[in-house]
């Protein structure tokens, strides 16, 4: 019986390791896939980027050309996005006001 008993053991171990193994073995193939979506995502991202850069450079051209000052447009888009972000925090306040000057008008 002593015999039974540890070659029920070694097939369990075995069973378990075979488990672990092949289990190793999906995490490998979906570390390989992130790794290659990673770079498929930063060689995309470096793309953008030098478009948006390139972009850029024709937008400060025909904005020069026809004498727009980009500081200031910047500078009001900032504090538009900084407004807008802070009564975003204080939602039902900002939808009272803006409801009750409406309403004025």
């Amino acid at each position: 019986m002593g015999f039974g008993d540890t070659a029920k053991k070694i097939q369990t171990l075995a069973d378990k390791a075979e488990r672990t193994y092949q289990k190793i073995n999906e995490l490998r193939e979906e570390v390989e896939t992130t790794q290659s979506t990673v770079v498929e995502t930063s060689e995309r991202v470096q793309l953008l980027e030098n478009e948006i850069a390139e972009q850029r450079a024709v937008l400060d051209a025909v904005a020069r050309e026809v004498g727009v000052d980009l500081e200031s447009v910047s500078t009001e888009a900032h504090i538009t996005d900084a407004e807008a972000a802070a009564t975003d925090g204080d939602g039902a306040d900002a939808t009272a006001e803006s409801g009750g000057e409406s309403g004025e008008q």
